[in-house]
């Protein structure tokens, strides 16, 4: 996208130069100065979208593998323990847990605008969001039926932050000052805008923010290290320049290293002049990327995946109801905590069989859900679940779940890879285009393991149940193709 296209193009650089001489001004940390701070949104690129993408860090030299790109002190970490509400209001926002509580002390920090000693990293920080807590009825309804549109919770956040961030806004309302947009947080006007800021809040924290590990120093006595896997026990917290980083799963070159009185981003290979530095988020599924980051990239295709809730693949071996019928196969697994609501299915690598890519989780249930009374009996006896195997019968359940799933996608792969070659790049479509458009590239991403498996799994059906399957499988896709769903 050309660079006029951006309003306002020198105030964006004017806030990340302050950014940057700001933060090289900050006691500890330090910069290498073979990187820069650059506007690389005229090249479509941008952590976020259009001109609301924050500028984005480059090798200005070149770079060897190992070098230290930047260091930042942990009390320069806009995180609770860091903030000075922590000092007024320890009690309510340790109740909070991590994420309610940075999000409190981000409203806290943003509201006190020039007070606050992060006031420039929040001007770098965008302030409109494509993540799909954002979008309307409509732009999720491209989704189809996705399963990412069961994980956004917008009403469950915002039930949340009713409850429990408003009350505590509002009774040390000294400590949320005023500002011209928001001149109180009473009554509904207040309550509303509390949400918007909480929302833009929670969706920097998703999209930006790092768990971060303890330094030895605050371990507590007899953990021995000890630091739990579970990320949402772990502190947040908004790591500056940090997270000026793009993520690319094949161009990744840095890495931040956690220790003990700084962050440091240290790069991980060779880095030639000119060229961007890039970070990454690990083996994530483009529907997670766009719900967390509001992006896609190609890059991200072979983590996408497809989940089947257990509902379907019940019904798919006859059993109707499964949420408000007893089921003593359901029951059975569920006393040995083998039962899921959804199962992901990723896509397959080339060298991948069946049993590499579905999880032991389904295995289980496809193997109890095909036992006699007697069988299920037996293993409820021994209170072992049945070794997973994966024979015909088997591969028949998950075969019809499968084309159920698929019969749920309101068009074909071919009639989205139609729309998506009529769509101009993503740099150069108005805002719900943009989604539309994104959407499509996460269906289309579904659509393909669901084909993958199918293909799978009919290779292990016997050829006459395979033939009527495949002849119930064509008509099914030939019905996809002309349905006239929105795309």
């Amino acid at each position: 996208m050309p660079t006029s296209h951006f309003p306002d193009a020198g105030s964006f650089q004017r806030q990340s130069d302050e950014f940057a001489a700001w933060l090289s001004q900050q006691p500890g940390v330090k910069l290498s100065p073979k990187i820069r701070i650059s506007d690389l949104r005229a090249q479509g690129s941008g952590r976020g979208v259009g001109m609301f993408a924050l500028p984005l860090l480059v090798a200005s030299s070149d770079i060897e593998e190992g070098e230290e790109l930047f260091s930042i002190p942990r009390n320069i970490i806009l995180t609770v323990q860091n903030s000075r509400l922590n000092n007024h209001i320890p009690q309510e926002l340790a109740e909070l847990g991590p994420w309610l509580s940075l999000i409190l002390v981000m409203i806290h920090e943003n509201l006190l605008r020039d007070q606050s000693i992060w006031k420039p990293y929040f001007h770098v920080l965008p302030t409109e969001f494509d993540t799909l807590m954002f979008w309307t009825g409509q732009e999720l309804s491209s989704l189809q039926a996705s399963a990412i549109l069961d994980k956004i919770g917008k009403q469950e956040a915002e039930q949340s932050i009713l409850e429990t961030l408003l009350p505590v806004v509002r009774s040390h309302a000294h400590l949320f000052p005023s500002t011209p947009e928001i001149p109180s947080f009473d009554g509904d006007a207040g309550a509303r805008s509390l949400l918007q800021m909480a929302h833009r809040m929670g969706s920097l924290i998703m999209a930006y923010a790092f768990d971060i590990e303890k330094g030895e120093d605050e371990e507590e006595a007899g953990e021995d290290g000890y630091l739990t896997d579970d990320e949402d026990q772990l502190p947040k917290g908004m790591v500056p320049l940090a997270d000026l980083l793009n993520a690319d799963a094949d161009r990744n070159n840095a890495r931040l290293f956690q220790e003990e009185t700084s962050l440091v981003m240290r790069a991980i290979k060779p880095v030639k002049a000119g060229d961007e530095l890039f970070n990454d988020y690990g083996e994530i599924p483009r529907a997670d990327l766009l719900r967390r980051y509001g992006y896609i990239t190609d890059n991200y295709t072979k983590y996408d995946v497809v989940e089947l809730p257990l509902p379907l693949i019940c019904q798919a071996a006859g059993l109707e109801d499964v949420e408000s019928k007893p089921y003593p196969q359901l029951e059975f697994l569920e006393q040995l905590e083998v039962l899921e609501d959804g199962y992901c299915v990723p896509r397959a690598l080339p060298d991948e069989s069946l049993q590499d890519i579905l999880p032991y989780e389904l295995l289980v249930l496809l193997k109890v859900l095909t036992l006699n009374g007697e069988e299920l009996q037996q293993h409820h006896e021994k209170n072992k679940p049945p070794k997973p195997s994966l024979g015909s019968h088997e591969a028949q359940i998950l075969l019809n779940a499968v084309q159920a799933k698929m019969s749920q996608y309101a068009t074909s792969i071919e009639q989205d890879l139609q729309t998506l070659q009529q769509l101009a790049p993503i740099s150069g479509l108005d805002t719900s285009t943009r989604r539309h458009k994104m959407a499509i590239q996460v269906r289309v991403g579904e659509k393909e393991v669901l084909h993958q498996l199918y293909l799978m799994l009919a290779s292990l059906i016997p050829s006459d149940a395979q033939a009527t399957k495949k002849r119930a499988a064509d008509t099914t896709l030939q019905g996809l193709q002309h349905k006239k769903g929105r795309n």
